[in-house]
């Protein structure tokens, strides 16, 4: 496929660098900068956790309202891999999903009493998960209440999911199921926790991403990556693995930023969204598009 490589290519999470984590909503100010990046040809990727209804209506909803070019190169992968689709100028192209990775549904309904049951006050069920389970902390709960609820759901999530045989990691702690194997993890974030398949993280689903952009135009010649947990920096150690030249922004550098073989860079003193909003902003000046 010929064509000009684009300057810059970008990959990111969703939680923290563009949605509040307080809010859960994306400022205007990133819908705008996203929607002139994509317009002057950057792919970008959304690699996230979430579900595809809020990335559907918190993000790309806002992007298709703002004005897309009909050219552009833009991605959505949710659940760490486990969901995947383009993302146009109308919203979503087709979605595709894998069925594979789901948790069973006698656990899903089990896990969703136990939130109801002894944790509905400062956590709730996620309803749009497809493959794997999240249960988030209620906006109206502070974040120190939630994290104390949290440690204990975490415990709890762990002995249930032992109960009904399903191979589970929590930490360093496992629980095989009936032939050895443990195919699930407890994972946790600032503010949520997911049961998922341990063949979900965002290597894998930077892997699709990569591939979808190979399949339209030239990639780019310089890769940034932005997120703002540890396992966020599985998107830069993809790209680094298969040869791009990348860098990771850490919104979230005070949890300790890795050591890697790339650059990591930090936007200052400024976490979340509001250092998603700067390194927008930076990009948008040093090419040019204002």
């Amino acid at each position: 496929m010929s064509g000009t490589p684009p300057p810059l290519g970008l990959l990111l999470d969703v939680d923290g660098p563009i949605a509040s984590p307080e809010t859960r909503r994306v400022p205007p100010a990133i819908i705008r900068d996203l929607a002139v990046l994509a317009a002057a040809g950057i792919p970008i990727a959304f690699i996230t956790g979430r579900s595809l209804p809020f990335l559907r209506d918190h993000v790309v909803a806002a992007l298709v309202e703002h004005g897309l070019d009909n050219a552009t190169r833009m991605y959505g992968v949710c659940e760490k891999g486990a969901v995947w689709f383009p993302i146009t100028d109308r919203g979503l192209g087709t979605v595709e999903s894998d069925a594979s990775v789901a948790i069973p549904d006698a656990i899903v309904d089990a896990l969703r009493d136990l939130v109801r049951r002894d944790f509905d006050s400062t956590m709730f069920f996620d309803e749009t998960k497809q493959a794997m389970v999240s249960v988030e902390q209620r906006p109206e709960v502070s974040n120190d209440v939630y994290r104390t609820a949290q440690s204990e759901f975490n415990r709890a999530t762990f002995a249930l999911c032992a109960e009904h045989g399903l191979g589970v990691r929590l930490d360093e702690e496992e629980s095989p199921d009936a032939d050895g194997r443990v195919p699930f993890r407890i994972d946790s974030t600032i503010i949520s926790t997911d049961i998922e398949s341990v063949t979900l993280d965002k290597d894998r689903a930077a892997e699709r991403a990569l591939d979808f952009f190979a399949g339209n135009g030239p990639l780019p010649l310089l890769w940034r990556s932005v997120g703002d947990s540890r396992s966020d920096y599985l998107m830069a150690d993809h790209l680094h693995a298969v040869g791009h030249d990348v860098a990771h922004i850490d919104v979230r550098p005070a949890d300790g930023m890795l050591e890697r073989p790339y650059p990591v860079i930090a936007m200052g003193d400024l976490i979340h969204d509001d250092a998603g909003a700067a390194f927008l902003d930076y990009w948008i000046d040093k090419l040019a598009l204002r």
